[in-house]
C-alpha cells in the first residue's frame, strides 16, 4: 500500500473545497452536528502477515435536513494522510490486501462537515510475523574449494531486513558456517560460501528479520536445495621404502601421492615436512619424493600437505631408523693448558666395531686420522676439536671440545706520554704492554706500593691508565693472563714532577729603615716551586733588574754592604722556573726601603758647620782689627753688623 497522495490530489482538494462551500451555503438553512466518530479494524488490530485488513471509519451525524449531508473522510497512518474520500455514508472503509510488517502503525480518521471537524483516537495495528524468505543458489554441484552464491530475499517486505544464512552438512544438525547481513535499501542479499575439503552434500537455510521501528519480526527458517561437492584431489598417501626395519646407511625414500580429478584446473602443491621443516615439495605432478641416506636424525613424524587455493588436505606418518652405531665421544686430558704442557685427546664409541674409522679435526680441518692425539701444546693448538667416526657410508660427529693453550706473557713495558718531567697537577697517561702472551691480559698499575687501577685488555694492545701526580712518583705495572705463572712485573717508571712557582714574596732582613753605611739585605722567596728558580730584583721605575740569580732554592738574597741614600726607594722581585709559562714571571709585593744618616755623622756635620762659622767669625774679627788700626774701620762694618738707623755716617 502506498501511503501517499495520488496524482489527482489537487483535484480532490478542489472537490473538497467545493463541497465545503456548498455545505456552508446549505447550512444557512439546515443545522448539522457530528455526534461521534471511531474506527474499527477487521479482523482486528493484530493480524498475521499475509492476512487481509480492513480499516473502517464510522461517523454519526445529526441534521435538520431531510437529505444526508456530504462530508469528507480522511485516513491517517502515523500522522501521514494516505486516503481521503467524500461521502454521505456513515461508514467508509479502506482495504489492505495481504498485510505486511510495514502496514503496522497507528491509524486514525478525521471527518470534516461544513466548518466542523472531528478526529478519532489513534488505533495501534500490529502485523505479526514475516513472509517466508526465498533461497536460491547459483549452482547445485561444485568442486572442493569452489564458491556457492546464496541469495536470500523477501519480495513482499520492505527494507531494512536482516538476513541470517547458515550452511549445513546433510543429515548433520550442527551449523558449519553462519553469516549475517543487513540490507538497508533492498529486500535481498547475496553471500558467497567457500566449499571446504570435508564437505560432501551441503545445503543452506535463510531467515529474515524485518526491522520496523523498535520492533523486529522474525520469519521461519527456509532451507535451500542440496549442493553436491566433488573432490578436486584425494587425501594424500605415504609410501615408505625400504619396508620393514630401516637401518642407518639404507637409502630412505618417502613418497607422498594423490589422485587428481579431471575437474581440477591445475595440480595442487604437495609438501613433505619433517616436523616443521619442508624437506620436499612438488607443484607439477601427483607426487612428491624425499630421498636421503637414513640416519637416526631422520627419526621423526613426517607430514604431507596438499594445498590448492582454499583447500588443504593432510596426512602424517612416523618413521623409525635403527641406529648402526652410537655417536662418538671426544675427551681431553685438560681443556686449559700452559704452553709446553702435554695435550691428549681420545675418541671412543661404546661397543664400536673394528671397522670404524676415526678422524680428529680442529675447526673442521683434519689433524689426525686416528682415535687418539698426543702432542706438546703450543699457542696455535687453541681451538675447537671434534672427532668424526665412520662405518661404511654412515659418518657421525662427536661432541665439541674447546682447548685453550696459554702462552706465558713477556715482561711488560711501562711508559708514559709526557717527557721526563711532568708539571704538578697535569694529567699523564701511563701505558703497560706485554707484546707476547695469550689474551685477555689483566694489568694492575701500582703507584708506589699502592694499587692505583686495574684493567683487562682483550688483545696485545697497551693498557692505558690516567693519573694526576703532585710530587715525584714511581709507577710499576703487573701483567697476568691464563698462564699458571705468577703475574709478570714491569720495571719501575720514575716520573719527576715539577711544581710551578707559587706566592713570590720580597722582604728585607732586620728593618725597612736602614742606617747609612749599614748593609741592605733583600730576600726574594717562593712558597713552593721546583728548582732551578730564576730570581730577578728590581727597583721601581727601572726596566732592568739590578740583580739576577738562578738557584735550586726557594729563596734568593741580594746584599749591599754599605747603604747610601741612593739605595732608598721601592723594590720588587720576579721568580720563575721551567713550569712557568714563557714571559709570565710571578711578581712579588712592593717593598719600600728608607736610608737615614747615623747620629755621629749628624754630630760631625754639626761640628764642622760650627767650626766653619767660628773660623769665619775669627777671620772677620782679625780683619776688623787690622782695618781699624789702619783707619778703615768702616770697611769692617758689613762683616760685623749692619748699621743702625740714624747711625749712618754722614757723607
Amino acid at each position: 500500500m502506498q501511503l501517499r497522495w495520488t496524482q489527482g490530489g489537487n483535484m480532490w482538494l478542489g472537490v473538497l473545497l467545493t463541497l465545503q462551500l456548498c455545505s456552508s451555503l446549505e447550512g444557512q438553512e439546515n443545522s448539522f452536528t457530528i455526534n461521534s466518530i471511531h474506527m474499527e479494524m477487521l479482523p482486528g488490530q493484530e493480524v498475521h502477515n499475509g492476512e487481509n485488513l480492513t480499516l473502517q471509519c464510522i461517523v454519526d451525524v445529526s441534521t435538520t435536513s431531510s437529505v444526508k449531508p456530504q462530508h469528507q473522510v480522511l485516513f491517517y497512518k502515523d500522522d501521514v494522510l494516505f486516503h481521503n474520500v467524500s461521502s454521505t455514508k456513515n461508514t467508509e472503509s479502506y482495504f489492505i490486501s495481504e498485510a505486511r510488517v510495514y502496514n503496522s502503525g497507528r491509524y486514525k480518521c478525521t471527518v470534516i462537515l461544513n466548518n466542523k471537524e472531528k478526529t478519532t483516537a489513534e488505533y495501534k495495528v500490529v502485523v505479526e510475523g514475516v513472509s517466508n524468505p526465498r533461497v536460491t543458489l547459483d549452482k547445485k554441484e561444485v568442486i572442493e574449494g569452489g564458491v556457492v552464491k546464496v541469495t536470500c530475499s523477501v519480495p513482499e517486505e520492505k527494507p531494512p531486513v536482516h538476513f541470517i544464512i547458515e550452511k549445513f552438512e546433510l543429515n548433520v544438525r550442527d551449523v558449519k558456517q553462519r553469516r549475517e547481513k543487513t540490507a538497508n535499501n533492498q529486500n535481498s542479499v547475496t553471500l558467497e560460501f567457500t566449499v571446504e575439503e570435508q564437505d560432501r552434500v551441503i545445503l543452506f537455510s535463510c531467515q529474515a528479520n524485518v526491522i520496523f521501528g523498535t520492533r523486529v519480526e522474525i520469519s521461519d527458517s527456509v532451507r535451500s536445495d542440496l549442493v553436491t561437492v566433488r573432490e578436486s584431489f584425494s587425501n594424500p598417501k605415504f609410501h615408505i621404502s625400504p619396508k620393514g626395519v630401516i637401518i642407518e646407511g639404507d637409502q630412505l625414500l618417502i613418497k607422498c601421492t594423490i589422485q587428481v580429478t579431471h575437474q581440477a584446473q591445475s595440480f595442487p602443491e604437495i609438501i613433505i615436512q619433517k616436523d616443521k621443516e619442508i624437506v620436499a615439495h612438488s607443484r607439477n605432478g601427483s607426487e612428491a619424493v624425499y630421498s636421503v641416506m637414513a640416519t637416526v636424525e631422520h627419526n621423526s613424524n613426517y607430514t604431507c600437505k596438499v594445498e590448492a587455493s582454499r583447500i588443504s588436505k593432510v596426512s602424517s606418518i612416523m618413521v623409525n631408523i635403527t641406529e648402526l652405531f652410537s655417536r662418538p665421544k671426544l675427551k681431553s686430558s685438560a681443556t686449559r693448558l700452559d704452553q709446553g704442557e702435554s695435550l691428549r685427546l681420545w675418541c671412543s664409541i661404546p661397543g664400536a666395531p673394528p671397522e670404524a674409522n676415526f678422524t680428529i679435526q680442529k675447526g673442521g680441518m683434519m689433524m689426525l686420522q686416528d682415535q687418539n692425539l698426543t702432542k706438546v701444546a703450543s699457542e696455535w693448538d687453541s681451538g675447537t676439536y671434534t672427532c668424526v667416526a665412520g662405518i661404511g657410508k654412515v659418518v657421525k660427529r662427536s661432541n665439541e671440545v674447546q682447548i685453550a693453550v696459554c702462552e706465558m706473557l713477556s715482561k711488560p713495558s711501562i711508559f708514559h706520554d709526557s717527557g721526563s718531567e711532568v708539571i704538578k697537577g697535569q694529567t699523564i697517561e701511563v701505558s703497560c704492554q706485554s707484546i707476547n702472551g695469550t689474551s685477555p691480559i689483566s694489568y694492575q698499575l701500582l703507584k708506589g706500593s699502592d694499587l692505583l687501577a686495574s684493567q683487562n685488555v682483550s688483545s696485545n694492545e697497551p693498557a692505558v691508565f690516567k693519573d694526576n701526580p703532585t710530587k715525584d712518583v714511581e709507577y710499576q705495572c703487573i701483567a697476568d693472563n691464563c698462564h699458571s705463572h705468577a703475574g709478570m712485573p714491569s720495571k719501575v717508571l720514575r716520573v719527576k714532577v715539577i711544581a710551578p712557582v707559587e706566592e713570590v714574596k720580597l722582604s728585607i732582613l732586620l728593618s725597612e729603615e736602614v742606617e747609612s753605611g749599614q748593609a741592605i739585605v733583600l730576600q726574594c722567596s717562593v712558597k713552593e716551586g721546583s728548582g732551578p728558580i730564576t730570581y730577578k730584583f728590581y727597583k721601581e721605575k727601572e726596566n732592568k733588574p739590578f740583580h739576577q740569580v738562578t738557584l735550586n732554592d726557594t729563596q734568593a738574597i741580594w746584599h749591599k754592604p754599605k747603604a747610601s741614600k741612593d739605595q732608598e726607594g721601592q723594590y720588587y722581585c720576579l721568580a720563575s722556573n721551567r713550569a712557568t709559562p714563557s714571559k709570565n714571571f710571578l711578581q712579588s709585593n712592593i717593598l719600600a726601603v728608607r736610608v737615614y744618616l747615623a747620629p755621629w755623622k749628624k754630630g760631625l756635620i754639626a761640628v764642622v758647620v760650627i767650626a766653619v762659622i767660628i773660623a769665619v767669625l775669627l777671620l772677620g774679627a782679625r780683619f776688623y782689627f787690622l782695618k781699624k788700626s789702619k783707619g778703615e774701620h768702616s770697611l769692617f762694618i758689613p762683616f760685623c753688623q749692619a748699621p743702625l738707623p740714624g747711625n749712618q755716617p754722614r757723607m
